[in-house]
């Protein structure tokens, strides 16, 4: 068969197989399948370097369907390249139960799924991580004449990512850091679910990523093969800026009656439509789930090709481990996803002290040590260095080094160069977010991402996708209560500590103090199968007595006795972060009038709930109903743990700009008004 014909063959091979799923399924996405089969043929018979017998493959290139409403032409290019999971019967039970193929892609389903995608703009900011781990990871690793790290990061977007405000950070930031070997084919089709672009969507979107400083270029025929091919190749030689290839396309291209209308985005094509299409494009109308034998065994070639790649990589790793072995077994034990041993061992343990510091503060002491054990943390903020205190001081920036002096010195300690630690996302917390997934996506490193809690809203949708496709990811949020003070309501988070702990998978952790800061980190680094978010103070709070309280290695199991020696309880009251100070000192009033108070830590729900009914009760014994929860935040949740019979000191509304700690008295978060609620509770006045 001629080249051409084999590509067209392959090609609607390509087509037919996402379309026949849709239909099957009766529901789905036919249009952009149709329409994007041909970039996408080009892209993986071509240029995308993968070993389908082996998707985990260190150096393979990186691909993310950004536009993942079009998740069957995902899972056809799967399943035609020799991807040993995606076989055709997962394709026939398309959006089905138990399926690895759903609506859309979902990593943790399948591992030759690079990302979970679908919330459209997310799949770019996806990228934008993968292309700076991969950067990171080649400036540390990669020795002369020993590239170990050298592969690309490939998108298809289409016209609803490139609307998303997501996307415009991220493609910013990744301008701006020079991520050469990150290339986004855009699906220009101009029609979205409701309707063409013409009604929403007018811009110059080349123009656009022209200004962020990308290499851009233009098809202006998704159906030609050829200068498909040449723009991919130029995309790759612009070593120093990320590359936009704009194709001009028609969505559900070869449907007779739909083909250009959104009746072909988001709906099957229907029957009657298939058949026509199968027609027009000159393919068998039967039997569905047509395999050429022709087409097959030439998308199959990627395994050969794969094997013969992957080969010679593990040859130049064999030569790297002669020269390097140290670095060499750094490499392997990272992408084992195995922490270094003795990590967590000689951690800073803070001494008892009646000021105490901002849990903030003591993250930041935390996270220096952490630095020099566990290489692979990396991380940033929106802007917030000098408020959230998550530099790492000796590690440098995370900059494109062709950019500055390279005798310069960066913001923080180490210069500039891509084998910098510290990554400036500027105030971009979406793209953030985004990013921070992308390098746990890619492998190798432990990330985290870090902002004012209030903040946590602009990047709700990527913590709640780390915690769909089960990342290593750590959000750290400082700032975390109406205490932040005279910067008022915009920045005093009310409801956003429930809002968080609504999402399934995520654990919370908000420590009570510098110890259980410390202890906190730890579980963040140790919980490797989900996201932990990190709800830290602005303020000073004091550091307990651990001489006389409980450990901070409690906080392991979410709740635990602060002062297990005070026997046979009336009362209990529970403290979250900052509020534990306040329940200790409460406590210490009511014993002086005759109360016998349990004081209980809860540092994080979900830890406490995942712990056996025989410990939650020994912590919060049934028969003990009169409970006071302490918590500058919403009450709304509560309930779980103080019953009906118990009671909340929590705010409801909004705060007010003062400073911090006059707020804190005026919401009602003081000795004496806890004193007061514990004691109406138990009926005696006060």
């Amino acid at each position: 068969m001629k080249e051409r014909e084999l590509d067209r063959l392959s090609i609607d091979t390509i087509r037919f197989l996402a379309v026949d799923a849709v239909q099957k399924a009766g529901s789905g996405h036919p249009g952009l399948p149709l329409d994007a089969a041909p970039m996408a043929y080009v892209l993986w018979t071509r240029y995308l370097k993968h070993n389908p017998a082996d998707p985990r493959w260190i150096d393979r290139d990186r691909f993310v369907l950004s536009a993942g409403h079009g998740s069957a032409l995902l899972y056809a290019l799967l399943h035609l390249t020799g991807y040993e999971e995606m076989t055709l019967e997962q394709l026939q039970r398309f959006r089905q139960w138990g399926s690895l193929t759903p609506g859309h892609p979902e990593s943790h389903l399948a591992g030759c799924v690079e990302a979970s995608t679908g919330p459209l703009g997310q799949g770019i900011g996806n990228a934008l991580g993968m292309a700076i781990a991969e950067a990171h990871l080649a400036a540390r690793f990669n020795r002369p004449g020993h590239e170990l790290f050298d592969h690309f990061t490939y998108v298809i977007a289409s016209d609803g990512d490139m609307m998303e405000g997501v996307q415009a950070e991220a493609a910013s930031l990744a301008g701006h850091l020079a991520l050469g070997k990150l290339i986004v084919l855009y699906d220009s089709n101009r029609v979205t679910l409701s309707g063409t672009t013409s009604i929403t969507f007018t811009e110059d979107v080349a123009a656009r990523y022209q200004a962020y400083g990308w290499h851009v270029q233009r098809v202006d025929d998704g159906n030609d093969v050829d200068a498909l091919s040449r723009a991919i190749r130029a995309a790759r030689e612009a070593k120093t800026q990320p590359s936009l290839i704009s194709v001009r396309t028609v969505l559900g291209f070869g449907a007779p009656t739909k083909a250009g209308t959104f009746e072909a985005h988001g709906n099957p094509l229907g029957d009657d439509e298939v058949k026509r299409t199968k027609a027009h494009l000159g393919w068998p109308e039967e039997p569905p789930f047509f395999l050429p034998r022709e087409a097959l065994a030439h998308l199959r070639s990627a395994l050969e090709r794969g094997k013969t790649a992957q080969d010679g990589w593990k040859r130049r790793f064999a030569d790297y481990r002669k020269a390097f072995p140290e670095l060499a077994a750094e490499i392997e034990r990272r992408f084992r996803a195995e922490l270094p041993a003795g990590w967590g061992e000689g951690l800073p343990q803070l001494p008892t002290d009646a000021k105490g510091m901002a849990t903030r503060k003591a993250s930041e002491t935390v996270l220096q040590s952490l630095a020099q054990r566990v290489p692979e943390l990396v991380g940033g903020s929106g802007d917030l260095d000098p408020s959230t205190f998550t530099w790492l001081k000796q590690d440098g920036d995370f900059e494109p080094p062709q950019r500055y002096d390279a005798s310069a010195q960066g913001t923080v300690g180490g210069g500039w160069s891509y084998g910098g630690r510290n990554i400036h996302f500027g105030v971009r917390e979406h793209a953030m977010g985004a990013a921070v997934s992308g390098l746990a996506y890619h492998g190798g490193l432990v990330p985290f991402g870090a902002t004012f809690l209030v903040f946590s809203d602009y990047m709700r949708a990527s913590i709640r996708l780390s915690a769909i496709a089960r990342l290593h990811t750590i959000w750290v949020f400082t700032h975390d209560s109406i205490a932040v003070g005279e910067d008022g309501p915009t920045h005093q988070p009310v409801e956003h500590l429930l809002a968080l702990r609504a999402i399934p998978g995520l654990v919370v952790l908000r420590p009570a103090d510098a110890n259980e800061t410390r202890c906190a980190w730890q579980v963040a680094l140790e919980r490797k199968e989900g996201p932990t978010a990190l709800a830290l103070t602005r303020q000073h709070v004091p550091t307990l007595d651990r001489g006389v309280y409980a450990p901070a290695e409690g906080l392991r199991r979410g709740a635990y006795v602060l002062n297990p020696d005070r026997t046979d309880p009336e009362i209990i009251l529970i403290g979250t972060g900052s509020e534990v100070s306040l329940v200790v000192a409460a406590e210490r009033v009511l014993r002086d009038r005759g109360v016998r108070a349990r004081v209980v830590s809860m540092p994080s729900w979900e830890l406490f709930e995942a712990e056996s009914a025989e410990y939650r009760e020994r912590v919060l014994p049934s028969s003990l109903t009169a409970r006071l929860a302490v918590e500058a935040g919403r009450a709304l949740g509560w309930d779980r743990w103080v019953g009906s019979s118990g009671a909340v000191v929590s705010v409801d509304r909004f705060g007010a700009s003062a400073k911090g700690d006059v707020v804190m008295q005026e919401y009602g978060f003081t000795v004496d008004h806890v004193v007061a609620r514990a004691l109406a509770l138990l009926g005696r006045p006060a």
